[in-house]
């Protein structure tokens, strides 16, 4: 649903802005000043669009306690706790799920790296 699109675009979002800094911070002195504007105004985007995503997390927690305020006159305390231990789990798993996917993602671009050394 909605939380999975945002945790998704928040981990997104985060990675992106890393590698974006990351390209910054390896830059040497040869760099092109075109290139390193290029990559501040890339990076001042990013961090933008994750603080406005932030936001909408912040808005999916807010309407995620009201549902749990209108849950809690309809379920048991232990239906509650299992529907909130649902939806913690839902993000934690996506959360590992992506930094798998980057981890593998990584390992591949090493191991690229790497056969086109020899």
């Amino acid at each position: 649903g909605d939380l999975d699109k945002v945790v998704n675009l928040l981990l997104s979002l985060s990675g992106r802005l890393a590698r974006v800094e990351n390209v910054l911070s390896s830059l040497g002195e040869n760099a092109s000043s075109e290139e390193r504007s290029s990559l501040n105004e890339k990076k001042k985007l990013l961090a933008g669009q994750h603080e406005d995503a932030r936001e909408l997390k912040e808005n999916l927690d807010r309407r995620e306690r009201v549902v749990l305020e209108i849950l809690g006159n309809y379920l048991s305390e232990e239906q509650l706790q299992d529907y909130q231990h649902f939806v913690k789990m839902k993000s934690a798993l996506l959360i590992e799920q992506r930094e798998l996917d980057d981890k593998i993602k990584l390992g591949q671009e090493q191991l690229k790296c790497l056969m086109e050394s020899l």
